[in-house]
């Protein structure tokens, strides 16, 4: 194969995945009507693949929808050591999209918290996730846009199965705890392994996080070689999961909270006395 149409190839390919994704966030937003008319969007930028590709796609989307929306891209700098801070204003900038940096040293609180070695991504989220509501609610930001995506939810799912003893995920849509924000997660429908070939062929300029990369023993990583190991085994099984979070039957499971399991009652069926009319047709028929 000549470099012609090894370039061909990797144009359709592209186009491919780029079709995909797009048609899931579109199909995502659709079902939960994540974006209306008039909203102002803030898509969380980490520097990550997935945050790209949330912000390249809503862009794109921004020109073809039948709805008007803003968008502010918005990155918060936790002032970690060695963080490229250059990256991704140079890239926003070239992007033409409005963003803000928020800087705030979370890092050192998470350093001083946790114990070396402990898992640093609970408190490490919530800090960050506070900031970024405050700075949603200061702005008039009234849609909240992370980038996790369909293996991000199922990882979730079962930690909180494994580890939570809870039948819950992370949901495409959500209304924070304080009722100011609302969260939505547009790559829902969306593999991982599109979002890393997308990104891949776009070539966005990742920055990795030295914060928590190195733990290579946190749960979400088996959850993840779990899954991984599935979806090669068994093709079509990551699909079904994730339908069945779209299927629930609350009276098929066993939470006396969700169904009302004590005061099921038969139901007692009387036979009525035939009227008169029906007797005379009776009569009429034999």
């Amino acid at each position: 194969m000549d470099s012609t149409d090894h370039s061909r190839k990797s144009r359709t390919e592209f186009n491919k995945q780029q079709k995909r994704i797009r048609r899931d966030v579109g199909n995502a937003i659709a079902d939960y009507k994540m974006i209306e008319d008039g909203d102002k969007v803030m898509v969380c930028l980490s520097g990550g693949k997935d945050s790209f590709t949330l912000l390249d796609i809503l862009l794109n989307l921004q020109k073809t929808a039948p709805v008007q929306f803003d968008l502010v891209a918005v990155n918060l700098d936790q002032k970690q050591p060695g963080f490229p801070e250059h990256i991704l204003p140079e890239y926003l900038r070239s992007l033409g999209v409005p963003y803000h940096i928020i800087e705030k040293d979370t890092y050192s609180v998470v350093k001083r918290i946790i114990p070396e070695g402990q898992t640093t991504c609970g408190l490490c989220s919530r800090l960050r996730r506070g900031t970024l509501y405050g700075y949603a609610e200061e702005n008039g930001i009234n849609k909240i846009a992370l980038g996790h995506h369909r293996d991000d939810i199922l990882e979730t799912f079962f930690l909180n199965i494994f580890f939570g003893g809870k039948l819950k995920a992370m949901p495409p849509k959500l209304l924070s705890d304080d009722k100011k924000n609302i969260v939505i997660r547009p790559m829902a429908y969306c593999r991982e392994k599109d979002i890393a070939r997308f990104a891949e062929f776009k070539n966005f300029p990742i920055i990795p996080c030295n914060l928590c990369g190195s733990q290579k023993n946190l749960q979400r990583q088996a959850m993840k070689q779990m899954l991984n190991g599935w979806d090669k085994q068994f093709p079509g099984r990551l699909e079904s999961i994730f339908t069945s979070l779209q299927n629930v039957a609350p009276s098929q499971l066993a939470d006396t909270e969700l169904f009302d399991f004590q005061n099921l009652a038969q139901e007692h069926f009387i036979e009525q006395p035939p009227s008169p009319d029906n007797i005379g047709l009776d009569i009429l028929s034999a």
